[in-house]
């Protein structure tokens, strides 16, 4: 994208920090930076700033026109650039377009309903500067949902040898009860770095039958040579992964196994044993890591007997990654990256609380994993096409014997 330059006069900043309140400060910043994102994106599509003359322009300017937009901190009104020849198209502002559209529709489908406080029906009477109808409601609810059904339910073209999967529990109005639903997603990384959403959808619980389900849809859309799964240890989840995927590493991640070990410590100790069992988990090699084990293990065994007997049962598992290069480990050792879409969810999820039907919790969480999606396509690949090649040609055999192993394990248990 063009450079984004934004600019305020003093006159508009004392207008923002000193007159007005707080939201309609952030609205007015909103506003400038969108506005400008806007216009760097036409002069990107066209192919020149403005007056410049270049052998590159595609096209020419005719204009804006004026979209308002509601936003969580009030209207705003964005001038949205005409081109000639070629339709100007924002990716970022249909982005952003979509998740606040799922987020108002999904509060108004409360107020609709009659299942919403006071508070809420006055939240979207203030962002939308007036009612949602029965009829508005269900037309926008159409739409967006025929968009994130279409992005839910594509065919997986690409190739996604390391995938995430992980679950987030929201509550949902159902039969005039308010009921528990578990909200999973996956994330698959490419063979070329780069990180997506590849799947998401809303069951009753965790369990293996609901896991095999889920991993079953990923499987028909084209999910295949899934090389190592990165996830917590939830047995009901295990057992699915070696059903659907037997031929594909389980990867434990290590922030839960941390987390597993250091419940059954006295807290005095918690601290110590953390920094060292992250000694452990960033050791350069397998060797160096089991000496390091067994010296954690010695010195905590009298202190914290159970904690030693979940770090040996589960140190296996949790240092499948150590078959990778030194370099690829990180993004992969933890369901970190995950965890933060997760934190991402229950922020836009915050303000509703309790959904009125599972339908609106797939719309909204939905919308949020499309943008976040979309934002991931920006950012910088975690390995190259190469270092991949490179790594799984050394790392292959490895990895399906660990494979076979957990299977075999999982057959025992």
């Amino acid at each position: 994208m063009s450079q984004v330059n934004i600019t305020l006069s003093y006159e508009e900043l004392v207008e923002v920090f000193v007159k007005s309140d707080k939201k309609e400060a952030f609205a007015f910043l909103i506003q400038k930076i969108l506005n400008e994102i806007l216009k760097a994106e036409s002069e990107e599509q066209i192919g020149a700033s403005r007056y410049e003359r270049t052998e590159e322009r595609s096209d020419y300017r005719n204009g804006t026109r004026e979209r308002p937009l509601v936003t969580r901190v009030g209207k705003i009104v964005l001038r949205v650039p005409r081109h000639r020849n070629v339709p100007f198209k924002s990716m970022i502002f249909d982005n952003y377009q979509r998740s606040e559209s799922a987020l108002l529709t999904t509060m108004a489908e409360m107020v609709v309903q009659g299942v919403s406080t006071r508070k809420i029906k006055n939240v979207v009477e203030q962002l939308c500067g007036t009612n949602f109808s029965k009829s508005t409601v269900s037309e926008v609810c159409k739409k967006l949902d025929a968009e994130i059904d279409k992005f839910r339910n594509r065919f997986l073209e690409a190739d996604y040898p390391f995938v995430m999967v992980d679950a987030k529990v929201f509550k949902v109005r159902e039969e005039h009860r308010i009921v528990e639903k578990s909200f999973m997603v996956a994330l698959g990384f490419t063979t070329d770095g780069r990180r997506e959403v590849i799947g998401f959808d809303t069951y009753k619980n965790e369990s293996e039958e609901t896991w095999t389900d889920f991993l079953l849809n990923l499987r028909s859309r084209g999910l295949k040579d899934v090389r190592m799964i990165t996830s917590d240890s939830h047995m009901g989840l295990i057992a699915a992964i070696k059903r659907v995927y037997p031929d594909a590493a389980w990867q434990r991640c290590q922030y839960h196994f941390l987390k597993n070990i250091l419940s059954k410590v006295p807290k005095k100790y918690q601290k110590g044993l953390a920094t060292e069992l992250r000694e452990m988990f960033t050791a350069k090699t397998i060797e160096k890591a089991k000496e390091r084990r067994d010296q954690i293990y010695n010195d905590y065994i009298e202190i914290a007997s159970s904690a030693m007997d979940t770090l040996l049962n589960g140190f296996d598992a949790a240092m499948t990654v150590m078959t990778l290069p030194e370099e690829m480990r990180r993004p992969l050792r933890t369901t970190n990256y995950l965890e933060r879409e997760n934190e991402e969810l229950e922020r836009r999820s915050s303000v509703i609380r309790v959904f009125p039907n599972v339908e609106s919790l797939n719309r909204l969480m939905g919308a949020v994993l499309m943008e976040r999606h979309d934002l991931m396509s920006m950012r910088r690949a975690l390995y190259s096409q190469k270092r991949y090649d490179e790594a799984i040609a050394k790392a292959k055999l490895a990895l399906i014997k660990i494979a076979e192993e957990q299977v075999s394990l999982l057959k025992i248990a």
